[in-house]
């Protein structure tokens, strides 16, 4: 199985070009090891837009889909660093997703990530998720390693800024196709998912920065 665990965090946005190298640094020096060193979490993956609305990607993977919710979590939410005072509220067009990955296929993970945003209705949603099961098995497909979908939590999907700012996305899917070739990731977007009647919101292709599993702290 590609992904372990059952829960993802997943965090999008842009942020000013003044700000942009100690938002880096913040990042790579304290948040990633922060989050990960957090009971439950898993691993941390950092990535960069090639083609996509928000140059910054992020993804938090955990044991459980309640860790993303736990006392020591929330906790942490509730007592952010110094560091973390100064960025996150400059983040611009942030996302914050709390999802439940419900399928995972493949072996292993690429350096180029395709992010497919749908959005199902309630009544279409036990359907589309059959449908997705299929259309995530990367079978033999050049350039592809694997695919996964994490569908949100409606109730914990909240942009922390403005936790009561209106979310239309707050339910979304989110479908992860992890490659080893941009043009194979593009192709698979267009051809299986943009072109299969699925409620498509956006599409994004990005690029591994780098990545944190709780092992190596």
């Amino acid at each position: 199985m590609p992904l372990a665990g059952k829960g993802m965090l997943i965090t999008s946005m842009n942020v000013d070009p003044g700000d942009e190298a100690d938002f880096n640094l913040w990042y790579d020096r304290e948040h990633l090891a922060e989050r990960v060193g957090i009971e439950g979490f898993l691993e941390a993956r950092r990535f960069i837009a090639d083609e996509a609305p928000t140059k910054y990607f992020n993804t938090y993977s955990t044991a459980r889909f309640e860790d993303l919710d736990s006392p020591v979590y929330r906790k942490v939410l509730a007592s952010p660093t110094e560091w973390s005072k100064k960025h996150m509220p400059r983040f611009r067009n942030f996302g914050r997703v709390v999802g439940r990955i419900t399928v995972t296929r493949g072996q292993g993970r690429g350096a180029a990530l395709g992010v497919v945003r749908l959005r199902p209705g309630a009544a279409a949603a036990e359907a589309l998720r059959v449908r997705l099961h299929e259309l995530l098995d990367p079978g033999v497909l050049p350039g592809i390693i694997s695919l996964h979908l994490v569908e949100s939590d409606a109730g914990l999907s909240k942009n922390l800024n403005e936790p009561d700012a209106p979310n239309p996305g707050a339910a979304d899917w989110y479908v992860l196709i992890d490659g080893s070739e941009k043009a194979a990731v593009r192709e698979l977007m267009g051809s299986r998912f943009a072109a299969s009647g699925a409620p498509v919101v956006s599409t994004g292709i990005y690029r591994l920065l780098w990545d944190l599993e709780r092992s190596d702290l």
